[in-house]
């Protein structure tokens, strides 16, 4: 249900420079989802009445990308006047005038902050009737943080930037995560207030706390749990520790719903992924996109999947696919390469060094080995023989072979497409198929083998070879 006393203002307008990139830093992804992607999901999970964005920096391509995820979203630009004080300023005025209720305040680049942690700031801020609520934490390195400071009963007096910190402020360890939770009455009569007076010549919007204190409302910063949780990503180190620390949430979670992931540190899986009760991964496995592993699959090791679809029981070992899809308890790998628009079938093969694309091998058949199959349809219970290749592509047009049901086709054929084989069919070893074969036919071209006697002797006397064939005699 929507939460019609709740907004959300995302701060997305940073450059980002430190993350040396010519992509704004909150379209960087980890787990397969953009930062701001990450924060978009949590801002949804509030059920929020308005989510409103603050853009800047590479407006069109961070706009474009935020509209696909959210696309009821506000957008608002920031001007020329620096800092998240003139950011949240310009946020607020896209509010309704009559909205009274409260604003939560997120940064696009802090991805790991979840939906349970925003809801409980929420509820201690509702609770207290708060003006403003933010989320601090203990960091044993604090540096680059803006400092809480308390008063001696231990209540938030106010929020020290680090550039306008004294040697004594600095020494305190409990940082100010950028993450709040204001009534929107308070922003609107405090942010005009706010001068740019500061080292960095920025409106801070941590000000707005001691001018709060200084008006006699009620402030307060609850610690939490993990200083992981608000963490931001300014640079390509603390981009690899967000998409660590995601992953080791994400596998930890699918751990608890039953999933035998046999080695974490070498198992990557995006956010999106949906993994079915004893599900087994092996080590050095990567399941991207909007990958499903159905029940009692075996995935790994060594594999990366994209986009696909692994039916019950199945298993896929040592492959690389994308937008596959892989029927109930159907072999795929070792050292398979799947590219888009491959089905395999239930209880189908796709062996060992064998290249799939824009095909459909059926129920039961398989492809064992050292093949190519492209623009293929094949029926069900087939046998498609070792080091076949099927020729689609003329220079020009790419065209379609078909292979019926119960075919069995010869080692190191060639299928020149567009061609049919039919149901029942045979081919025999080596055979290039250049025209359809009729069901329960069998298609051979090899010319009849000629030996001739004494050439090795006659053509390459002295050679070892020459040597073996005289003893042989």
């Amino acid at each position: 249900m929507t939460d019609q006393n709740l907004a959300v203002i995302v701060l997305a307008a940073g450059q980002g420079t430190r993350m040396k990139s010519s992509r704004p830093k909150v379209l960087h992804s980890i787990a397969g989802r953009t930062l701001v992607g990450h924060v978009l999901s949590t801002a949804r999970d509030l059920a929020p009445a308005r989510v409103i964005a603050v853009v800047r920096h590479e407006r069109e391509v961070v706009v474009s990308t935020i509209s696909e995820l959210m696309p009821d979203i506000v957008f608002v630009d920031q001007d020329e006047i620096p800092g998240t004080g003139r950011a949240v300023e310009i946020g607020i005025s896209a509010l309704p005038d009559g909205f009274d209720g409260d604003v939560v305040v997120v940064s696009g680049d802090v991805p790991l902050l979840d939906a349970p942690t925003l809801a409980s700031l929420i509820a201690e801020h509702r609770a207290a009737h708060a003006s403003a609520t933010l989320l601090s934490a203990i960091l044993d390195d604090a540096t680059g943080y803006g400092r809480i400071v308390r008063d001696g009963a231990g209540v938030l007096d106010r929020i020290v930037e680090q550039k306008d910190a004294t040697a004594a402020e600095l020494a305190i360890t409990e940082i100010n995560s950028g993450t709040y939770v204001f009534s929107a009455a308070a922003l609107r009569e405090q942010l005009p207030l706010v001068g740019t007076g500061n080292a960095q010549g920025e409106k801070y919007l941590t000000d707005v706390v001691g001018l709060l204190r200084a008006a006699g409302s009620t402030v307060s910063a609850l610690p939490v749990r993990d200083g992981w949780m608000v963490a931001g990503v300014n640079d390509r180190v603390q981009l690899a520790e967000a998409s660590r620390r995601m992953n080791e949430l994400i596998v930890r979670r699918w751990q608890l719903e039953g999933v035998t992931i046999t080695d974490p540190a070498t198992t990557w899986i995006d956010s999106d992924v949906v993994l079915a009760e004893d599900v087994e991964i092996l080590p050095g496995t990567q399941l991207k996109g909007a990958t499903l592993v159905q029940r009692g699959a075996t995935v790994g090791p060594d594999t990366t999947l994209v986009d696909c679809e692994i039916g019950e029981n199945a298993t896929v070992k040592r492959t690389d696919a994308t937008l596959a899809v892989i029927g109930a308890g159907a072999s795929v790998g070792p050292f398979a390469y799947l590219r888009p628009g491959t089905y395999l079938g239930a209880d189908g093969k796709i062996g060992t060094f064998v290249e799939t694309k824009n095909s459909t091998i059926g129920v039961g058949s398989k492809v064992p080995h050292l093949s190519y199959i492209g623009d293929t349809t094949v029926g069900e219970q087939s046998n498609v023989g070792a080091g076949t290749i099927t020729a689609n592509y003329d220079g020009v047009t790419k065209s379609a072979t078909v292979v019926g049901s119960h075919v069995r086709t010869g080692s190191h054929n060639v299928f020149v497409a567009p061609v049919t084989i039919g149901d029942g069919a045979y081919t025999g070893a080596g055979t290039v198929v250049r025209k359809d074969v009729p069901a329960g036919a069998l298609a051979i071209n090899v010319a009849p083998q000629r030996n001739m006697e004494g050439w090795v002797a006659a053509n390459r006397a002295g050679t070892a070879a020459a040597k073996a064939a005289e003893d042989a005699q």
